[in-house]
């Protein structure tokens, strides 16, 4: 149904995240709410997308919110490009940071 996504779930199926998609579309707002949740070892992120209809039926995003590790305020997006070049930049640093200090199971 909803392919607004298409880049965003292949750049996370390349860096072997698993993800899971869930739709809710509220009573009383106009916008339609897709919820996006992923992570390597627990679904603790979440990308929000609010999105409605332009009159010919096309779908228009109006916000991508992206929050890493359940952040109280999330980054705001306006396109999905932007959204990416921010999680390649994120994952550079998390591997980066890994390779400096391994964790307690990397050790072993």
């Amino acid at each position: 149904m909803i392919t607004m996504l298409s880049r965003t779930k292949e750049f996370l199926r390349q860096n072997n995240y698993r993800y899971e998609k869930s739709y809710i579309r509220p009573l009383m707002a106009p916008e339609s709410v897709y919820v996006f949740k992923f992570g390597k070892d627990s679904l603790n992120n979440r990308v929000i997308i609010r999105y409605g209809h332009t009159w010919t039926g096309r779908q228009r995003i109006n916000e991508i919110d992206l929050r890493l590790h359940k952040q109280k305020h999330p980054r705001v997006f306006q396109n999905e490009a932007d959204m990416l070049d921010y999680l390649e930049t994120r994952l550079a640093q998390r591997k980066q940071k890994n390779a400096d200090h391994p964790s307690k199971t990397e050790k072993v």
